[in-house]
């Protein structure tokens, strides 16, 4: 990007950070203890000499850090998602990742394979890693046929293969909430509804989201040049079939660490692109730093109201994002878009 376009992407991206800022704080301040500003800050400056300090640094604060990571890994896996399947519908788990992660997930659950939160996320990392796996041993044909022969639109083969896949989680998280007992069922079915309750550490969600960003911003024009069409970005030299495997792999990694970190969690990585997109145009330069911090905000924004609306109760995050989710996409499908 260049003068204007630059200075414009550089503002946009200076708003939506001062916004998620300013979300940060609200999370910080706000709970079953609500805390007026400058006990805020004065529990950040000190927070080994007060009991405000220790609730902020110890249990907020991870958890709204972890909320803001997870947010922006979905919403930055649904904008790629949207450029790999070429389709404004596509969403982080259209490929059955979510599937895969709530299986090894519920199977921790279920069989008793480990205790805490530490070994559901591992199940959950497992079982993703175990869906990327398929999903990539299963298109690599049509990737090769695309390297071979050129413009070949691996895109349906792809978007059935997680059809397909998703199905078949589908049907074992079925059996597994069945023969689950009373005891075990409340947590399984409260995981599945997303919840960041257990996210014991932001830090590698954090990471994953940076490396995202550094891997696939220095293609992001080409990104742009496939969004017109295969054949067209081929007879620009982009070498095809590589990006788009870039680009899955990422969004796989992307979706699968969020999804480790807090479970599934809808709409956020659906909503947030296309309502990004509609009101900023399509240039993914500016569209995905963009999308990683709205998605963020978002989901930080929705955990704080998960925490505080029943307080000292709480809500699956999930069932905040499909409320705000359901009515926003509603409205945005009434909208023209914007200009690419």
């Amino acid at each position: 990007m260049k003068g204007e376009s630059l200075r414009r992407a550089l503002l946009i991206w200076l708003v939506l950070a001062g916004v998620a800022l300013a979300a940060l704080a609200i999370a910080l301040a706000t709970g079953s203890s609500r805390l007026a500003p400058m006990e805020l800050l004065q529990a950040l400056a000190s927070p080994e000499n007060s009991a405000a300090g220790d609730i902020v640094t110890r249990l907020r604060l991870p958890r709204a850090l972890a909320a803001f990571a997870t947010g922006g890994l979905l919403a930055l896996a649904g904008a790629l998602m949207q450029v790999l399947l070429r389709n404004p519908l596509a969403d982080p788990y259209v490929l059955g990742l979510s599937g895969g992660a709530s299986v090894g997930a519920l199977g921790v659950m279920l069989f008793g394979l480990g205790a805490g939160a530490v070994w559901v996320n591992l199940g959950a990392g497992a079982g993703a890693l175990a869906a990327i796996a398929l999903v990539l041993g299963l298109a690599r044909r049509d990737f090769a046929r695309q390297q071979l022969f050129g413009a070949i639109d691996a895109s349906p083969r792809l978007l059935l293969t997680g059809v397909i896949l998703a199905s078949g989680w589908g049907a074992l998280i079925t059996i597994m909430l069945t023969i689950a007992s009373e005891a075990k069922l409340r947590g399984m079915l409260f995981w599945l509804m997303g919840d960041l309750n257990g996210a014991e550490s932001w830090v590698p969600a954090m990471l994953m989201l940076v490396v995202a960003l550094a891997v696939i911003y220095p293609v992001a024009r080409d990104l742009n040049v496939m969004l017109r069409g295969e054949a067209l970005a081929y007879s620009l030299g982009v070498r095809v079939a590589p990006l788009r495997r870039t680009i899955y792999l990422v969004a796989a990694a992307s979706t699968a660490l969020a999804v480790t970190t807090a479970g599934p969690i809808g709409f956020v990585g659906l909503v947030v692109p296309h309502a990004l997109r509609l009101a900023l145009g399509n240039d993914q330069r500016m569209l995905l730093p963009a999308v990683a911090l709205a998605g963020g905000t978002l989901l930080l924004l929705a955990d704080t109201a998960a925490r505080s609306v029943l307080a000292p109760q709480q809500l699956p995050v999930g069932v905040i994002t499909a409320v705000i989710g359901v009515p926003a996409f509603m409205f945005l499908l009434t909208r023209k878009p914007g200009k690419a």
